[in-house]
């Protein structure tokens, strides 16, 4: 089975992957491994992804649609593959689209996951994180027991920049602009299938699966 999902930042697209890809029994593939992939072994395309971020650049389709070619051509995604954070454009999608066809194989669905943005706004900028130790909280779902504090060290938390409520607005306005028109591209080939990303992750991934006609394992 080859699955995409989408959905604006916030809407645990990167959990739902992970708890997929473990039911399936197939790779979890997204844009951020396959970056870092690249740049820890040194290929030619690893190198030019590390120099174009460390000016502060946007890694361009033709650097990131040739990643996907290498990783949906290896033997582990034979048996299918879940793809998360690609594509994003309307381009990209079209690559994808012909590159499968390439590889005689095809999409099986697009998993759209409906989030609003008020919500979206409360998940991210609730986030806050250990400096010292990594560890995640959220302020109203996962919070630490002293307020402000990491549990295992006690180091004062932290709130990315990225996670500032005007930064997550402006994400979501890129997110509208570039991918949510994806939905109609899918949409036209019949192949989307929407699920409520409010409920819990657990709830998240029956819908998924019983919307794949999946059993849970």
């Amino acid at each position: 089975m080859i699955l995409i999902l989408l959905g604006p930042p916030g809407a645990g697209k990167g959990t739902q992957a992970k708890l997929l890809a473990n039911e399936l029994r197939i790779p979890h593939v997204s844009t951020g491994d396959m970056f870092r992939d690249h740049t820890s072994r040194g290929t030619e395309l690893g190198l030019r992804v590390k120099s174009i971020m460390a000016n502060g650049g946007l890694v361009p389709d033709e650097v990131t649609n040739e990643m996907v070619r290498d990783r949906v051509s290896r033997p582990d995604v034979k048996g299918g593959f879940i793809l998360d954070g690609y594509p994003r454009t309307i381009p990209q999608a079209e690559f994808l689209e012909k590159l499968l066809a390439d590889l005689g194989r095809k999409l099986d669905r697009v998993v759209s996951y409906e989030v609003n943005e008020g919500a979206i706004v409360e998940r991210i900028s609730g986030r806050r994180s250990c400096p010292s130790c990594g560890q995640a909280y959220h302020v109203t779902s996962n919070p630490p027991r002293r307020e402000g504090m990491c549990d295992r060290d006690q180091t004062p938390l932290v709130l990315r920049e990225d996670d500032r409520p005007e930064k997550v607005l402006h994400r979501m306005q890129e997110y509208a602009a570039k991918t949510a028109p994806l939905k109609a591209f899918y949409g036209a080939r019949k192949s989307i299938l929407e699920i409520d990303g409010m409920l819990a992750p657990d709830a998240v991934l029956g819908a998924t699966l019983s919307g794949l006609g999946v059993k849970k394992g």
